[in-house]
């Protein structure tokens, strides 16, 4: 129940810190408002608007970077769960490769298996 909550509000901090951004203005907008441009008659200012958006999206990812903090613990625990129920951890999980067989390899199944020291170059 409290991990489906902060999946919720990780997901909802995510979106609006991605509109957050994207409503922002870039630092060569202020150049404009100094001059006398219709930007600086905002519902917050000329410099509260920036201010204020600036410590919400502060704020918004901070907030981001706990609830993405809890998902690391709830995944940590559901994979000690996972561990102490008996089923193997994925990382461990070796596969077991068995040594050819003459009949798997054609090459060597024309040739005939080479037995003994045919194989070893004669130096002289």
């Amino acid at each position: 129940m409290l991990e489906t909550v902060v999946i919720v509000v990780h997901l909802l901090v995510a979106l609006a810190v991605v509109g957050l951004v994207l409503v922002q203005q870039g630092k060569g907008a202020d150049a404009g408002a100094s001059f006398g441009s219709g930007a600086s008659a905002t519902v917050f200012g000329s410099q509260g608007s920036a201010t204020f958006l600036s410590r919400v999206t502060a704020i918004l990812a901070a907030t981001f970077f706990i609830t993405s903090l809890g998902l690391a613990y709830f995944a940590k625990e559901k994979a000690d769960t996972m561990g102490q129920v008996g089923l193997p951890d994925p990382a461990v999980i070796q596969v077991q490769q068995k040594a050819p067989a003459v009949e798997d390899v054609p090459v060597l199944e024309e040739q005939g298996a080479v037995q003994g020291q045919e194989d070893i170059p004669v130096t002289e």
